[in-house]
């Protein structure tokens, strides 16, 4: 059964993947800011608790070690007390130190074994569950950097067109200026030739 952070990013590729594509552009696509927020806002409310399991499935380790020597001590303890029944209950006391010798030995090197298993399991479950958070992890950085290089991407692009609306305003506005110019010099001319007029006629 997946987490349910993994149900999010699920979500998160295919909501991109359902964007539709920004006009005359094969890598850039329209996003709804609400949408994308709300999917990335409940991904960090789930992260810690996610690593939360997966450090409890980490501590468990101890128990399983735990429990370990509980079976080893219990099979020592066993082991001993059949010798002192052993040493009690029969006549020939070598046959009953061999015989429980014998029965200490086997029983601690089958405590051996469970220490030895029970670290491997547990030494197992914790490699696991941290190279799984490790390629969750990733996963999700490397989702933000897409992302935070689309943003990036967007940014410059309106800052691009921005500019060259700024070019043509600027070119517009000097195709103006040349026309009052002219005007201006027009008027000049006039009021010369008036004054001119006048003085003939004084």
């Amino acid at each position: 059964m997946s987490s349910r952070i993994e149900q999010l990013i699920d979500e998160i590729e295919e909501y991109i993947e359902g964007c539709k594509p920004k006009f005359m552009s094969q890598t850039e696509i329209i996003v709804n800011k609400d949408e994308i927020d709300e999917l990335l806002r409940e991904l960090r409310m789930k992260t810690p608790d996610e690593i939360k399991r997966y450090q409890k499935i980490i501590s468990n380790k101890e128990a399983i070690l735990e429990d370990a020597r509980t079976k080893a001590e219990a099979l020592i303890n066993e082991a001993t007390i059949h010798t002192h029944q052993l040493i009690n209950e029969h006549e020939i006391m070598q046959q009953a130190y061999a015989q429980a010798n014998e029965v200490v030995t086997m029983a601690t090197r089958q405590a051996q074994d469970i220490l030895d298993n029970a670290t491997i399991e547990a030494n197992s479950v914790r490699m696991a569950a941290m190279q799984y958070m490790d390629d969750m992890l990733a996963h999700m950085e490397n989702i933000i950097e897409a992302s935070t290089q689309s943003a990036v991407k967007n940014y410059d692009s309106l800052i691009g067109s921005l500019n060259q609306y700024k070019e043509i305003i600027q070119s517009n506005r000097s195709e103006l200026h040349p026309v009052e110019e002219e005007l201006d010099a027009n008027d000049l001319t006039d009021e010369t030739e008036d004054g001119e007029k006048l003085d003939v006629i004084s």
